[in-house]
């Protein structure tokens, strides 16, 4: 019997060309940096102010003093708008070429942005730098450890909506603690403790009882709100003297860091909590990417199945960060009353637990980016404050808007994809 062997076609040219793999690029940059560029050109330029714009880089008592730079307010306009049309140019080129933007490039955009808007706005005044800077960094020191909290509750698989709940309570525990005692360490051990209760709540009726998490934390914000509020205005406020008039951290000054330019007096002229923070940032970062603990807490959030088949125990697992991420909360709700405001006060964490989860989707459920997320959003309330005191026509509305506008941009995926872990907010159910 015969067999005839199948004709062999001879491939086709297109088909010895065609290349192995193909790169999936977006025009979502380019398209952001054209509608940011549009801004500048219509901001800088068509609406350019003239004067001098003078940034001062020194404080009276800094060693080393910088002199002020002085920049031509319409003219530095011009060519920073330029140069934010060159770089939008060279993103639109690498798209066409199948290149991704990278993420350098983008921050070179923001920045100059960034220093086109502070001349714009500063014309014929001056804006204190380290000021601003510190003020921005003061203002996001509980925000980044709300985000913090977050990434790490998260990360492990429950929705942290109850941020806002906690740094009200650790803010609330704090100061009545150091208060009684007089010592500001035991009112920080104190919020930390407040922020584990909260947290274990959260973690008992959304793991145990499968409680949807977004409702637990919602309801758990508006309880922590109102005891700590019936307890200020019954227990508190008539015993100011003895229960709300907590002592606050001394700044320590960092011998040498201190006295670099700019950067010193705003990074290394800092209370405890604020050196603890940066602590917490490298420990949570490296724990979470670099260590087994960290390996377990993102498969239980990624796919728990199976992390339970290979023996990790999923609940627990997840109990016992959500109460850790509580502990990290509590103390940024001490910063309130034990670093920066003092006494404590109804309400006074005014929805910085929702900006900080704000931040954590900004940045990506990653510490590093939630950290600067949070520094971002922290600029922007404090630059709102400058520039109504130089008296700026920007309306400070806008400015309190502003880190909104840019997180929903991000979520969009204007500046990359944006995709929380996989059960986030999923109750697992043991089969």
């Amino acid at each position: 019997m015969s067999t005839v062997a199948p004709a062999v076609q001879p491939a086709s040219p297109a088909a010895d060309h065609r290349p192995e793999f193909e790169v999936v690029t977006s025009w979502k940059a380019p398209i952001a940096l054209g509608i940011f560029t549009v801004v500048a050109f219509l901001l800088f330029v068509a609406f350019g102010r003239e004067g001098i714009s003078t940034l001062r880089l020194s404080t009276s008592s800094d060693l080393i003093q910088l002199p002020d730079l002085e920049l031509p307010t319409l003219v530095t306009g011009i060519v920073i708008s330029v140069l934010l049309l060159l770089i939008t140019g060279v993103s639109v080129w690498m798209v066409r070429s199948k290149r991704r933007v990278p993420i350098w490039l983008i921050s070179v955009f923001a920045v100059l942005f960034l220093i086109g808007f502070l001349v714009w706005a500063a014309a014929g005044e001056t804006i204190p730098v380290p000021g601003l800077l510190f003020g921005s960094l003061s203002l996001a020191v509980p925000l980044i450890f709300g985000a913090l909290g977050g990434v790490i509750s998260e990360r492990v698989g429950v929705v942290n909506i109850a941020i806002e709940g906690q740094l009200l309570a650790g803010a609330f525990t704090s100061a009545m603690v150091a208060s009684l005692t007089n010592q500001p360490l035991l009112g920080l051990v104190a919020a930390m403790f407040a922020g584990v209760l909260v947290s274990m709540v959260l973690a008992s009726f959304s793991i145990k009882y499968f409680v949807d998490q977004v409702i637990v934390g919602v309801v758990l914000n508006v309880l922590v709100i109102g005891v700590t509020g019936f307890l200020y205005s019954q227990v508190m406020a008539p015993n100011a003297e003895l229960l709300n008039q907590p002592p606050r951290f001394e700044r320590i000054n960092i011998p040498l860091l201190s006295e670099i330019p700019i950067i010193g007096p705003v990074l290394f002229r800092q209370t405890l909590i604020v050196y603890i923070m940066y602590v917490a940032v490298a420990v949570v970062y490296y724990g979470l990417f670099h260590t087994r603990w960290g390996l377990r807490l993102r498969s239980v959030g990624e796919h728990p199945q199976a992390a339970d088949t290979v023996g990790i125990n999923v609940a627990r697992t997840r109990f016992w960060n959500v109460s850790l991420a509580g502990a990290i909360v509590g103390l940024g709700g001490a910063y309130f009353t034990l670093g920066s405001v003092g006494a404590f006060g109804k309400e006074m964490t005014a929805g910085a637990g929702f900006i900080a989860l704000a931040a954590v989707i900004f940045g990506r459920w990653d510490p590093i980016r939630a950290t600067l997320a949070a520094l971002l959003f922290g600029f922007a309330s404090n630059l709102q404050n400058v520039l109504s005191v130089i008296g700026s026509p920007v309306p400070s509305e806008f400015m309190l808007m502003l880190p909104y506008v840019i997180t929903i941009a991000a979520v969009a995926g204007f500046v990359g994809t944006s995709r929380g872990p996989a059960a986030s907010g999923k109750p697992y159910i043991k089969s």
